[in-house]
């Protein structure tokens, strides 16, 4: 169940969403930033940084890690809000994509075509994941390996927008 979720969720996004007009006509309400690809490269750069401490303190809470050697009663209530501010972050963000660029089906593209497609496994293992949590029947194995792939994946969204942004277009952006 957990999986048709997801490839729901992630799929319907990539194939069917194109929400705006045309490349390049969205609103351009960048708040501090010098423009929209400046605050989409540093909001998905704090949302990679959210993913790191997610991925400690899962290591954590889950004994593969031995620091801090106890654990503090908070620690699972920080887990929890760390992946919701990433999660919330990544609205904004994802909508912008979609809204100005849609999704890129062009396989000579790479960057962007595999940008879109990352994307979009995000959000379906996103889906996937919150299912997860709430599931009795799930294997023990399953939520560390969805976790390990929206990791990886947010990871690859960086490297495919934000180091690319900031090693071509512009650093710091602002």
């Amino acid at each position: 169940m957990e999986g048709v979720v997801g490839w729901r969720c992630g799929g319907g996004g990539g194939r069917c969403l194109r929400l705006g007009p045309r490349p390049g006509r969205a609103a351009d309400d960048p708040l501090f930033f010098a423009n929209t690809l400046s605050f989409k490269a540093w909001t998905t750069t704090l949302i990679l940084v959210f993913a790191l401490y997610q991925l400690y303190s899962a290591l954590r809470m889950w004994g593969k890690v031995s620091f801090p050697r106890e654990m503090p009663s908070w620690f699972g209530d920080a887990h929890r809000l760390s992946g919701t501010l990433a999660f919330a972050l990544s609205l904004p963000v994802a909508f912008h994509c979609l809204w100005a660029l849609g999704f890129e089906p062009d396989f000579s593209e790479l960057r962007r075509f595999a940008h879109s497609s990352l994307g979009c496994l995000f959000y379906g293992a996103f889906a996937a994941k919150v299912t997860l949590v709430r599931s009795k029947d799930a294997p023990s194995w399953a939520l560390p390996v969805v976790g390990g792939v929206i990791f990886t994946t947010l990871v690859a969204i960086w490297l495919t927008s934000s180091l690319w942004f900031f090693t071509t277009v512009a650093f710091p952006g602002l």
